[in-house]
């Protein structure tokens, strides 16, 4: 299988829970010239009025200073590859398969099919782990 596999940082802030809270933060980046590839956001269930936004790539000084202003940080517990590739029926599940063969355990995925081909953002708690996921992903 022909598949694009790379590690990637992710971005996480803050946001409030409220109309504007995530389009405020998302203007910052915009602003800056971020071109973002995957934003991910959800409520903080345990915070009332709070929620998290990721975020990635940020690339360059000016970016990764915006996201700073806008309380990003590069997220220390969890560690993410992208997969591209052309979409077939079931690629999530070999996917996830391989790697649970291998013992590691997903923290989350993502995954979209876009026209013929899909994207999937797997991340894992390590880099260890990240980079024998990336391993077992290339060999596929």
């Amino acid at each position: 299988m022909d598949l694009q596999v790379e590690q990637v940082e992710v971005w996480a802030a803050g946001i409030q829970d409220k109309p504007g809270g995530l389009a405020g933060v998302l203007a910052t980046l915009r602003d800056m010239g971020a071109d973002l590839q995957l934003i991910i956001a959800r409520r903080s269930p345990d915070r009332p009025g709070e929620g998290v936004v990721f975020v990635t790539p940020l690339e360059g000084d000016r970016e990764m200073e915006a996201a700073a202003m806008a309380g990003f940080n590069v997220t220390q517990k969890q560690h993410c590859v992208r997969v591209l590739g052309r979409n077939r029926r079931g690629i999530a599940a070999a996917l996830c398969g391989e790697l649970a063969e291998a013992g590691i355990n997903l923290r989350g995925f993502s995954g979209a099919v876009i026209g013929p081909q899909f994207v999937a953002y797997i991340a894992v708690d390590s880099q260890a782990e990240a980079d024998q996921a990336t391993a077992i992903l290339l060999a596929i």
